[in-house]
């Protein structure tokens, strides 16, 4: 009873991860929309977005709260503050890619080029050293995204070619992201790392968007590029962080890496359903063979990181 009762949670874990990044996908999609519709900036959506998110999950860590004893650090509010910095400069080149380029192609390579960042950058910083088989796979997953982007480079348009560009800055964001919060979020309850991050975020973003007038278009606003930034700011983000938050709680790590995988694939097709991006037929071998890359090198780091730990507790 109890091995199925695991198995059943377990599956209710990846189901819920699964819809996580779906909703997460969505972001791009939206997003893209938006800027089709209107002439909002991007820093200003992601300012939006991340004010939208503060008062859900400062309620979320408030409950959490009132159930437990933990106190949080001086330490810890630091270091999450500047996760939030971090997450603030995601925020705004991921979308200014998805501007720049296209909703299915900067979610790509952003998403799965910052996995390849930090299995590089882990070895010098976290003395993790990659094996042949994830070598192989950054390798190849590096090709793959030279292909995704090649047709780009054959037909340079400056605003699309500068937009992957910032999709590999924002890939590098989000994987120095990635490595500080191994230090950071340690000790708090993620709704509070989910608060503290976006309140900070959203601080940082306020005078940028402020000073380069990216507000002064709020009044041209109508009421479905509302509609649109109120569904970035509520589905893909509290909704998709949510149902994420709870997966995790009974999902094995290695699976749940596998799974949120998907979630540039979904961004792809979604772009190509609804927006009508197509990458064409070496965009598309690029993106499958960059998506495979990463899963291998995600599987490949997690089993070399449990070797460790068994070798460590032994």
């Amino acid at each position: 009873m109890t091995t199925s009762l695991r198995s059943h949670d377990a599956l209710r874990g990846a189901i819920l991860i699964a819809i996580a990044a779906a909703l997460w996908a969505t972001t791009s999609i939206a997003a893209k929309t938006l800027f089709n519709h209107s002439e909002l900036e991007p820093i200003a959506l992601a300012f939006f977005r991340l004010c939208i998110a503060c008062p859900f999950f400062g309620l979320l860590m408030w409950r959490d709260r009132r159930n437990t004893t933990n106190r949080i650090s001086r330490g810890l509010v630091i270091g999450l503050m500047g996760l939030g910095l971090l997450q603030a400069a995601y925020q705004g080149t991921y979308l200014w890619a998805v501007d720049l380029t296209g909703a299915g192609i900067a979610t790509l390579i952003t998403l799965c080029l910052a996995p390849v960042f930090v299995a590089i950058a882990a070895a010098p910083l976290l003395g993790e050293k990659p094996n042949r088989t994830t070598v192989i796979a950054l390798i190849s997953a590096i090709a793959g995204t030279l292909l995704l982007v090649s047709g780009d480079v054959r037909n340079p348009d400056a605003a699309r070619l500068g937009g992957i560009f910032i999709a590999v800055a924002a890939a590098a964001v989000y994987a120095a992201f990635t490595l500080t919060s191994r230090h950071v979020s340690g000790g708090g309850s993620v709704f509070t790392t989910a608060f503290i991050c976006f309140t900070t975020g959203a601080v940082a973003l306020a005078p940028i968007a402020a000073g380069t007038g990216a507000l002064d278009i709020l009044p041209q606003l109508d009421g479905l590029d509302w509609l649109l930034i109120a569904y970035i700011g509520i589905v893909p983000t509290c909704v998709g962080y949510v149902c994420f938050f709870k997966g995790m709680q009974s999902t094995p790590a290695t699976t749940s890496s596998i799974i949120v995988t998907l979630e540039p694939l979904f961004a792809a097709l979604l772009a190509w359903m609804i927006l009508g991006e197509a990458l064409g037929l070496l965009g598309v071998i690029g993106a499958v063979v960059l998506t495979v890359s990463v899963l291998v090198a995600s599987r490949s780091g997690s089993a070399a990181r449990r070797r460790d730990a068994d070798e460590t507790s032994q």
